[in-house]
């Protein structure tokens, strides 16, 4: 059977899936032998050519919104690109940072997929901005680092701007990184909740995209559930209320 996406959104102008972690958007120099892709999973399931507006990286899951036409998919760019996008996300991190704030933390341009031509960054530092707020947090009586006991917190963040890997890089800068991320995160808590929770994934997902529908001018929001892994663990850690 060929393989679907979850569709959460769709009309003739748009359609929006629930992209599952570990899935890449779009064909990348990086990953030069992977085979699947969001893009053309979607593609063959509606029998129609999409254009991809934004990104999510590999490790996150969540809401991702494609145009179903050049035209729409130049409006939709164009409200990413002015940052009247509002996008949630949920994530889970280490320690227990405060009950909200923001992180205004300017960080090196990394380029996209695209552009990749042997360099990753460059030293030109981009503002970014990313408000949070902690909706939950647990201390579990397990020694995983080098405390008695190991914190962690589920956090909303709202990236404001959309620098690549943000809400990942500046949760690092924060010294709250998110569980699962393998280039920003701490190793020894990750093979903790793969082992402890069965969850090898990064645990960070677009929850919400809220934007003004491209044909209509509407304003548009649309959600995805939690679900498999990360749903699990939120509820084997006593968050079961926060799985949409």
């Amino acid at each position: 059977m060929p393989e679907t996406l979850d569709i959460l959104y769709r009309d003739e102008h748009i359609i929006a899936i629930n992209k599952p972690s570990g899935l890449l958007v779009h064909r990348s120099e990086i990953d030069r032998h992977e085979t699947r892709f969001a893009i053309q999973i979607l593609r063959d399931q509606i029998g129609q050519w999409v254009w991809a507006t934004h990104r999510l990286d590999r490790g996150t899951s969540g809401v991702l919104l494609f145009a179903l036409n050049a035209e729409m998919a130049s409006a939709l760019g164009k409200q990413f690109e002015a940052g009247t996008v509002d996008k949630k996300y949920l994530a889970v991190v280490r320690g227990h940072p405060p009950e909200s704030g923001e992180i205004d933390h300017s960080l090196s341009r990394q380029r996209d997929d695209r552009e990749w031509k042997g360099e990753r960054s460059s030293d030109v530092a981009q503002t970014a901005l990313t408000h949070f707020r902690r909706l939950a947090s647990v201390e579990l009586p397990v020694a995983v680092d080098r405390y008695p006991s190991s914190r962690y917190a589920l956090v909303e963040a709202e990236p404001i701007t959309g620098r690549r890997h943000q809400i990942r890089r500046h949760f690092k800068h924060i010294a709250h990184p998110i569980i699962g991320d393998a280039t920003h995160g701490k190793g020894i808590h990750n093979r903790f909740f793969a082992e402890q929770f069965s969850c090898p994934r990064m645990l960070l997902a677009c929850t919400s995209l809220t934007f003004n529908h491209p044909a209509s001018g509407e304003r548009l929001q649309i959600k995805a559930p939690m679900s498999g892994s990360f749903a699990a663990t939120l509820a084997q850690l006593g968050w079961s209320k926060f799985v949409q």
